[in-house]
């Protein structure tokens, strides 16, 4: 494993099961640290890894882990936590519900609560927080949203029952800036500007009861929000001047897709999750980098047998310094391989460099 060369990595998946460095090549991986907190059934243990999957810094906060986090630029720790009150919530696992900030030590700085918050949580250029929250749509839009399936005919594996108060009622994404003294400055709500048909929910199986479900917010260099909606295969960016809806990515181009995020080239690159697809009758995982300015796919890495993460992954492209190739590393939760995940670091000539099982991360992370 210490030897370079591409040969140094096998690139069939099922030939390198097990746990922890499962290869590396040393030359070409992207250097750097992975950031990762076991999911669901984590006791709030935050681990900074190597490329050798030794563990170089843990905090321990004070929240189990909600879905995201990360390192700030000045070198805090921006983390989401889960909290225990009950809500209509509860009985999903992307629940939130605090946001705090900690430093090096795990001293929390400050912390932010929102009864409605899930998944991501990220810190605002202006010192602000943006939340991903989800409420209640309108009876008379949610009768009108096209798609999906009531949990009583088909209830979801992933979720637990429903319960009885909650039947009938939709819920949706709507995003809220909080400064971290806790008050609320904007909000901008997908039920008032999404179609309810032509952005009904795309994902045939997925429950009614979640319509535009987000599970990433990014913020743009000019001020625009950049979000993704899993069950409506939706990418969208959003003008924090208008509230308008500058550019929309959909279906079939993404199906339950994560993590957008921006290229120095003006690309963006997307997770592209695959669930339900409705251009193929297979589902199947890749990353894709996605032009803006055409809505084409300009690249994209699949792999011989496609990636198997139908739930939640997240990629991010690196260039290193005095390097003529970029890595695109991609963090990946598989469904079906028990309570582990995978780091891969992907290189340009699409093969896997640096591909690391790390124990404790949950199955779900949608």
């Amino acid at each position: 494993m210490t030897r370079h060369g591409p040969a140094t990595v096998e690139q069939n998946t099922t030939k390198r099961r097990g746990v922890g460095l499962r290869a590396i090549n040393a030359e070409h991986a992207s250097p750097g640290l992975t950031l990762f907190a076991p999911l669901i059934s984590g006791d709030g243990r935050v681990y900074l890894v190597d490329l050798r999957g030794e563990v170089v810094h843990t905090w321990n906060m004070p929240y189990p882990p909600g879905l995201s986090g990360y390192l700030t630029e000045r070198g805090t720790l921006l983390y989401n936590g889960r909290t225990q009150e009950e809500s209509f919530l509860s009985r999903f696992p992307f629940k939130g519900g605090v946001v705090l900030e900690a430093d090096w030590n795990g001293k929390v700085l400050w912390e932010v609560r929102h009864p409605d918050h899930h998944h991501h949580g990220i810190l605002l250029r202006n010192g602000n927080v943006l939340l991903n929250c989800m409420g209640q749509v309108p009876d008379e839009i949610a009768r009108r949203v096209k798609g999906g399936v009531e949990e009583d005919r088909f209830p979801s594996g992933q979720y637990a029952a429903r319960p009885k108060d909650d039947a009938g009622k939709m819920y949706s994404d709507y995003l809220v800036e909080m400064t971290p003294q806790g008050r609320t400055v904007w909000e901008w709500r997908t039920w008032e500007h999404l179609d309810p048909v032509e952005d009904g929910i795309k994902e045939i199986q997925a429950p009614r009861t979640l319509w535009a479900q987000g599970n990433s917010v990014l913020e743009l260099p000019d001020g625009d929000i950049l979000t993704s909606y899993r069950p409506t295969s939706t990418v969208l960016r959003i003008s924090r001047k208008t509230d308008k809806i500058l550019w929309k990515l959909g279906a079939p181009t993404v199906s339950g897709q994560h993590a957008p995020t921006p290229l120095e080239n003006g690309n963006i690159l997307i997770f592209d999750n695959g669930p339900h697809r409705l251009d193929d009758s297979m589902p199947f995982s890749r990353a894709i980098e996605v032009d803006p300015a055409t809505d084409e796919i300009v690249w994209k890495y699949q792999g011989s047998t496609g990636l198997e993460l139908l739930l939640a992954a997240h990629g991010q492209r690196s260039a290193p310094a005095q390097r003529q190739h970029a890595a695109l590393r991609v963090v990946l939760r598989p469904v079906l391989r028990g309570h582990q995940g995978r780091r891969d670091c992907l290189g340009v000539r699409q093969s896997v460099l640096w591909p690391a099982v790390l124990r404790g991360i949950s199955r779900h992370a949608g």
